[in-house]
């Protein structure tokens, strides 16, 4: 089955893509494009699919990087695609031919680029990254290798929506107690439940600090199993594990 990977004309000509579940050799509940080794997806699985991301990408399987992701605002800057994988959330580099790329399954993962300086980059953003600070931190790693951030374009691909992103009232407080503004991305569920706005508050986030442009490709991956995965749609299903979704961009 072929791959299927949404773009932005924002991130344009680079390569560069938010990969959904569709061509991958993943089976079972991670049938499809599971790109996480960190899964209990079989080994072998994954590393045929995340070839053909490289492959995609136009990249040695090698140079597809990434970083042990752990929710937090750490920023890697990328030389050598062979070094040993940090723990990090983000990832920078103006070196030709690496491929940045992040997992997800429900969280933002976010690419970014400016053209004119030849710099990209590509971060996580659940909740706890984007309210620490991992967007703005991305922003000045790019900057340190020459990017100018009203030149950076930044493009939030699939991630769960508003509807489908139900907390308590204690998560509520988290984000009051940085910003009380933060509470418009806050609407009323059930009972003492809320409704939290995730891309929303990650655009909020980049524009705030100054990005020349900013988007999300406005795709709920909670809301469509065929295409992508969802941590938070397993874990109401019962489902032993899940599948991460990728998303990469190269110079």
């Amino acid at each position: 089955m072929t791959l299927e990977i949404i773009t932005s004309d924002a991130l344009a000509p680079l390569r560069h893509g938010f990969f959904t579940r569709k061509g991958g050799a993943s089976s079972g509940v991670f049938s499809g494009l599971n790109c996480g080794h960190g899964s209990s997806d079989q080994h072998a699985a994954v590393s045929i699919n995340r070839s053909r991301v490289a492959q995609a990408m136009q990249v040695d399987p090698m140079a597809l990087v990434g970083v042990h992701q752990i929710h937090s605002p750490d920023v890697v800057h990328v030389t050598d695609p062979t070094a040993d994988r940090p723990r990090a959330d983000a990832l920078v580099t103006a070196t030709p031919g690496i491929a940045l790329s992040v997992l997800t399954a429900d969280c933002q993962p976010v690419l970014f680029a400016d053209h004119d300086a030849g710099v990209i980059g590509a971060a996580h953003a659940g909740w706890k990254g984007a309210l620490g600070g991992v967007l703005e931190a991305t922003l000045d790693a790019m900057e340190d290798l020459g990017a100018k951030r009203a030149n950076i374009a930044a493009v939030i691909g699939p991630s769960i929506s508003q509807r489908a992103y139900e907390v308590g009232p204690e998560f509520l407080d988290d984000f009051l107690l940085g910003d009380p503004d933060n509470s418009r991305f806050f609407a009323n569920g059930a009972g003492d439940r809320m409704l939290f706005d995730l891309p929303g508050f990650g655009l909020h986030r980049l524009r705030s600090a100054g990005v020349g442009q900013a988007q999300w490709s406005r795709h709920c991956t909670y809301s469509d199993p065929e295409k992508f995965y969802s941590y938070r749609r397993t874990t109401h299903a019962r489902e032993a594990d899940y599948g991460r979704l990728i998303a990469a961009i190269r110079l």
